[in-house]
């Protein structure tokens, strides 16, 4: 695998290229009309570019050269300097030497031929020149030149989307033959398929490779919005990124970006106190926002951390009362995640007032639809004036993902490993009966448990209360899945395997039931429905 710093030197020298390419047409074309603006501006553009470019990789005898070439072409623009005679021959020697040096950029013994052309440059940039022809010294031509193409290709996000979902349907096909190879018992076909198997696993690693984008991409619009607000805001806030070289698929990152804007708007608004607060808090008087990412095996996690006030839990829950969320008493039971996880209602807002950038009315609980759409989970912590911490579990693919299989009543199922938190094995007696709920103590958590046979058998609007002595057997095997820090158990008749599969999303009428997220295939053939677990810790949620 090529290295980051590899990567990023051939995407400097094929778009170093380009810009050579269109320097000798600019330069062709002007030397028929000099007196055209536009052409002067584009070359202009092309050099300035280059030369930031250069720098900004540490190829700075192309940064220096290009430099050069535009002083020299800011005198044309200027009038100072007619492209005409020997300035319009050192310019063509320059651009030609800066194309030498794009392109023995690797080679460390290459020497430039005629350092007259050097010269010849610096001597027509020479101050005091005023518009009389400098004198220049006669260099070596470059006649042998050799053509060659980019090694870069542009293409569009949409054509990388076509590719990805051609190869989820490879991946159906490929399960599916390996699990013929399997039941036909054939040697032949096994090895067919094995071959199948990695061949089409490179595939896909390979286009989802290619559509990985730096999360610096998004990060880096970020300081001028934050000072923006700020500056409206009248407060102080030094913005800290942390992880830009992380790698995410683009739509992802596309997708997140209103989320992770509106994250950022709340934490300087609402969140990070003006200085004078500040002040008599003992904090320094200005505030910092940091947003970081890093991989988490297959998930990328984006932070937002601010060293604010922290969000006021009491205040949090009179809210949920007077929305009627819940009653008062239920309230007072209430853990601390469980208190943070009403933030994500929709509806539920804690602005006291009206500001440029928030405050309108647009909760959390957008923020929490888009990470849920593509798949993914928010969290978030808070300490009273210490800050508050917005954690986004993002999956790297939309297309593809990691999934936990299980059987109820004979039908197949799969819940995303995103929503998984741990499976476990409980007797009966150890599941309580609390009210209509049936709870059991996981890791010293008392948890909230779903009988799965009765929640996907029952109108969810009757759903039946909890009695252990409607379930089957002894051993009850026990998902615990997580969502908006909210975790809840559903017992299932049987654990399979881990997978990675393809969600297609259902046909009418089912496509209305809002449990399940989707439908997958199975290498056997068998149609597996994925559920939605938002949606039904959501339900119970309201439901408790």
């Amino acid at each position: 695998m090529k290295s980051r710093e590899q990567e990023y030197k051939e995407i400097f020298i094929a778009e170093a290229l380009e810009y050579f390419d269109a320097l000798n047409r600019h330069l062709s074309n002007l030397e028929k009309t000099p007196e055209d603006d536009q052409i002067l501006a584009e070359i202009f553009r092309l050099l300035h570019n280059l030369k930031a470019n250069a720098k900004a990789i540490g190829y700075l005898q192309i940064s220096d050269l290009s430099h050069k070439l535009e002083t020299a072409f800011e005198l044309v623009r200027k009038h100072e300097l007619a492209f005409r005679n020997e300035v319009a021959t050192v310019l063509f020697d320059g651009v030609d030497l800066l194309g030498e040096l794009i392109s023995n950029v690797d080679d460390p013994d290459f020497k430039i031929s005629d350092e007259n052309l050097i010269r010849n440059l610096e001597a027509i940039v020479s101050p005091g020149l005023g518009t009389s022809v400098p004198e220049v010294t006669k260099v070596a031509k470059f006649n042998d030149r050799n053509i060659s193409l980019s090694d870069l290709v542009y293409i569009q996000i949409k054509k990388l989307d076509h590719l990805l979902n051609l190869v989820g349907e490879l991946i159906i096909d490929r399960d599916r033959i390996i699990s013929l190879s399997k039941d036909l018992n054939s040697d032949e076909l096994k090895v067919v398929s094995s071959h199948l198997y990695r061949i089409t696993e490179e595939i896909q690693f390979s286009v989802m490779d290619a559509r990985l984008v730096n999360v610096g991409s998004l990060f880096n619009k970020f300081p001028r919005i934050v000072r923006d607000i700020a500056q409206a805001e009248q407060k102080e806030i030094q913005l800290e990124i942390i992880g830009q070289d992380i790698q995410i698929d683009r739509n992802i990152l596309q997708i997140i970006t209103d989320s992770l804007l509106h994250l950022v708007r709340n934490a300087i608004s609402h969140g990070i106190e003006k200085g004078a607060e500040r002040l008599k808090k003992n904090k320094s008087l200005q505030g910092t926002l940091t947003l970081s990412a890093q991989s988490d095996r297959d998930n990328v996690l984006i932070r937002l951390a601010d060293d604010g006030k922290g969000i006021d839990l009491p205040a949090v829950k009179k809210a949920i009362v007077a929305r009627k969320f819940l009653p008062k008493d239920a309230v007072e039971d209430l853990r601390e995640t469980e208190v943070l996880s009403y933030l994500f209602e929709p509806g539920f807002s804690m602005a006291k007032e009206i500001t440029e950038f928030s405050g309108r009315g647009v909760g959390l609980d957008v923020v929490k639809n888009a990470i849920d759409s593509i798949g993914g989970r928010i969290q978030v912590q808070s300490a009273k004036d210490k800050g508050t911490t917005f954690t986004l579990h993002l999956p790297t693919s939309i297309a593809v993902k990691g999934a936990l299989l299980f059987e109820v009543e004979g039908g197949y199922y799969a819940i995303l490993l995103m929503h998984t938190d741990s499976v476990v094995s409980l007797d009966k007696d150890e599941l309580h009966e609390v009210g209509d709920v049936l709870v059991a103590n996981v890791k010293e958590e008392s948890i909230p448990i779903i009988y799965l046979r009765d929640f996907l058998n029952n109108n969810t609007d009757k759903m039946p209360p909890g009695s252990k002595y409607r379930l089957n057997g002894s051993v009850q095997n026990i998902i615990i899945v997580t969502y908006n820090n909210r975790r809840l158990g559903l017992i299932v008749d049987k654990l399979y395997r881990q997978q990675d599969i393809v969600i297609k999303a259902l046909n009418k009428p089912v496509d209305n039931i809002d449990i399940y997220g989707g439908v997958t295939l199975l290498g056997t053939g068998k149609v597996c429905l994925v559920l939605d677990v938002p949606a039904i810790t959501r339900y119970f949620a309201i439901k408790k």
